[in-house]
């Protein structure tokens, strides 16, 4: 099954308080220039995983996803759980949405 926002959004949640912070700043800091909301974000992001076939692969499940900001954009790594043991496996981080 694809990777929704919502997916994504608790992704970030579980990843502490401080990832979604970062979002919520990431965006509102940036004001009056206009960046991307959140959900925004989240949304793009499942649909970049889902591009690379990581919403689909049947033994990934996503655990985190980590959000760092930088200077002008962010930057997104997610953490997978891997197959019955549950190796974690993260991805290259992602950066833009600024």
């Amino acid at each position: 099954m694809a990777l929704t926002r919502e997916q994504v959004r608790e992704a970030v949640e579980r990843a502490g308080d401080e990832h979604w912070q970062a979002l919520i700043r990431h965006h509102e800091d940036a004001y009056p220039e206009s960046r991307p909301t959140p959900g925004d974000i989240c949304r793009a992001e499942a649909e970049r995983l889902n591009q690379l076939g990581l919403g689909d692969a049947p033994d990934l499940t996503l655990l985190e996803s980590r959000v760092e900001r930088l200077e002008r954009t962010v930057r997104l790594t997610h953490l997978f759980g891997y197959g019955s043991r549950k190796a974690h496996l993260l991805t290259e981080p992602f950066e833009g949405y600024s």
